[in-house]
């Protein structure tokens, strides 16, 4: 691929969000296949720059292409240019390959849909966007693909807007995210004033001369941006509504685009994180809270699509933490990254294909036996929880026990903290996805009489049994003498690091405390009775778990009930007091006119009377001076 048709990713399907968007019923009948058509086309292109890329030297792997001049203003110049480097590879192909499955499956899933049209548009719009951040060579570029997601993704979230719930979690999805998007907009202004310029390559080449206290200013504005992205504590309060929004937008967002997009921010910025150590600490802090943060939620939610989007936010925690310790992990967050880019895609068209089978009920304590009835549903899933939970040889495996492994080695205290973390964090994370396995596939039917599972279409287990390939097999090819590794070493780094803990002990600690969290779900789930609802009665921690820690309630006591009272202070400080300035000032010179304007009265003895008095006044003050 040349610099000439790098263009084509982003714009083949922003030309199909353009057509299918503005030609109204006219495609309503065949606009899902162009726009699937449009994705694969897509996906196409980047296999095309891949193999292209790897017939060059390492040297001369990435490839630069300067559309236009977009933002010519004095000492600003913005290019409209993209990028395709290593690292971009990595995610083009993820989005645009993923992305064309997830097209395929939504064929069948919205075969009923009388907005399938539409909501294709959506889905084109979607990955022009997430495509554009990714090849974005500057980071105006990439805050244009940035927005472009947070747009995409309320249109997604809320495409069932005549449903209350799906609209107001498509405005809070939206709102929340645009807390996050004001660090990035802040960050690139720090960069403009301290660099002279928002490319990559001269931000990142001036970083060495720039102060820490600076550098670490631009690191965690750029952190609250990865935060509300990728759901990551104190921005994640999002992500469980966004499962209103159809299924398939539930795999698109939370496997293969959106949430990913604060990883690629802290890895493409790595030059900045190197050497701004603060800002580094509070990465991988965010990361460690969230990844248990989302473990905890994920056990106690019994809607199937919610205890997903709760295990999304924690292994994105693993790839945020990853991130955070340098170059010694950016290989392997970006590898867990692409692995849980088919495993959690699996899992959620496979939760669509339940859904689509239970006449979409989405609470797993009316599921239950369901293997048999969904055999191709039961083995793909089944496939991508093996990979999630990390069981030898399947990709969670490799990818999240790297990441174990790392945090182990950074030594002393840290490392010993950091190490126990994503212990229990995979502890926790076999218990809820066997938990959802148990109560979803064996055990007793509870659902109702009136319902009767049936198998999804071609159409959708397709895409279904490639991803769970996918589960099985990408891990091992990315660890295979470290290809993954050395394919991104050009671009972030490589690091060779004493193992303090042998990674032999790191495997068999993690498999032990993977057995012992399948162990404890299997014995409460798997030998109890599952009753309709869930037990009232029940721990402190688990009615948190419930209500999601109470997110909801510490953003509204932290920050919306204090930004409401300094709303209305301010809103009365202008009322009363600048605007009473302001009134009480013309108020006054009124006042003041109506009054002084009695003195003209019209009358030419009025005006005689006023002059010989003044003229009284006059000489006997003159008088008197002379006399004293």
């Amino acid at each position: 691929m040349g610099t000439a048709t790098l263009w084509l990713m982003p714009a083949l399907p922003l030309a199909g969000a353009v057509f299918l968007l503005l030609t109204g019923r006219f495609s309503d009948k065949w606009g899902h296949l162009l726009g699937t058509a449009l994705a694969l086309a897509a996906f196409v292109v980047a296999g095309i720059g891949f193999f292209d890329m790897l017939g060059r030297d390492t040297a001369q792997r990435g490839i630069h292409s300067d559309l236009f001049s977009w933002v010519p203003v004095a000492g600003l110049q913005a290019d409209f240019s993209l990028q395709l480097d290593q690292l971009s590879m990595c995610f083009a192909l993820l989005i645009t390959g993923v992305g064309s499955l997830i097209h395929i499956y939504s064929i069948g899933y919205m075969s009923h849909d009388p907005g399938r049209r539409r909501f294709f548009g959506y889905l084109n719009l979607f990955l022009a966007a997430m495509l554009l951040l990714v090849l974005a060579n500057n980071y105006l570029v990439l805050y244009l693909g940035w927005e472009g997601v947070g747009l995409a993704s309320y249109l997604l979230i809320g495409f069932w807007y005549h449903k209350p719930s799906a609209a107001t979690a498509a405005k809070k999805a939206f709102v929340v995210n645009r807390v996050g998007d004001m660090g990035l907009a802040i960050a690139m202004f720090v960069m403009f004033s301290t660099f002279g310029s928002i490319n990559f390559t001269d931000v990142f080449a001036g970083a060495p001369q720039a102060g820490e206290g600076t550098l670490t200013a631009i690191g965690l504005l750029l952190l609250l941006a990865a935060c509300g992205k990728s759901a990551q504590v104190p921005l994640q309060s999002w992500l469980g509504d966004a499962m209103e929004g159809p299924t398939p937008v539930s795999a698109l967002i939370h496997a293969a685009t959106m949430v990913t997009a604060g990883v690629y921010l802290i890895a493409r910025s790595g030059p900045i994180f190197d050497l701004a150590p603060d800002a580094r600490l509070g990465v991988v802090l965010v990361g460690a809270v969230t990844l248990l943060f989302g473990a905890i939620v994920g056990c106690a939610k019994d809607d199937i699509k919610k205890a997903l989007a709760a295990s999304t936010m924690s292994q994105i925690g693993y790839m945020v933490l990853a991130a955070g310790l340098g170059p010694a992990g950016y290989a392997f967050a970006i590898m867990h990254l692409l692995t849980h880019g088919f495993f959690k895609a699996g899992l959620f068209l496979g939760a669509g294909s339940v859904m689509h089978a239970m006449d979409d009920e989405t609470d797993m304590r009316r599921y239950g036996g369901l293997r048999k009835l969904l055999p191709i549903t039961y083995v793909t899933f089944g496939l991508g929880y093996l990979a999630i939970i990390g069981v030898p040889p399947f990709a969670g495996f490799f990818s999240k026990d790297k990441i174990i492994e790392v945090a182990f080695n950074q030594g002393g205290v840290s490392g010993l903290v950091l190490g126990t973390v994503t212990l229990l964090g995979a502890g926790i994370t076999a218990f809820y996805m066997t938990r959802v396995m148990i109560m979803t596939f064996f055990g007793e039917r509870r659902w109702k009489p009136d319902t009767h599972p049936h198998e999804a279409p071609a159409v959708m287990t397709g895409p279904m049994i490639l991803l769970a390939i996918g589960s099985v097999t990408a891990g091992a090819l990315f660890a295979f003498g470290s290809s993954l590794q050395n394919w991104l070493a050009p671009v972030v780094g490589v690091h060779h690091g004493e193992h303090v803990v042998p990674a032999a002990v790191v495997t068999a600690l993690a498999l032990t405390v993977v057995a012992v969290g399948v162990g404890i779900a299997y014995y409460q789930y798997a030998q109890r009775d599952i009753p309709e609802h869930a037990p009232a009665t029940v721990s402190a921690l688990t009615i948190a778990a419930r209500k999601d820690l109470y997110g909801d309630a510490v953003n509204e006591a932290a920050f919306m009930r204090p930004g409401s009272y300094l709303t209305r202070a301010l809103v009365f400080l202008d009322n009363r007091g600048i605007d009473g300035i302001v009134n009480g000032t013309a108020a006054l010179i009124g006042g003041l006119s109506a009054r002084i304007r009695r003195v003209q009265t019209g009358f030419v003895r009025s005006y005689a009377l006023s002059m010989f008095t003044g003229a009284a006044l006059v000489a006997a003050a003159l008088l008197a001076v002379r006399l004293w």
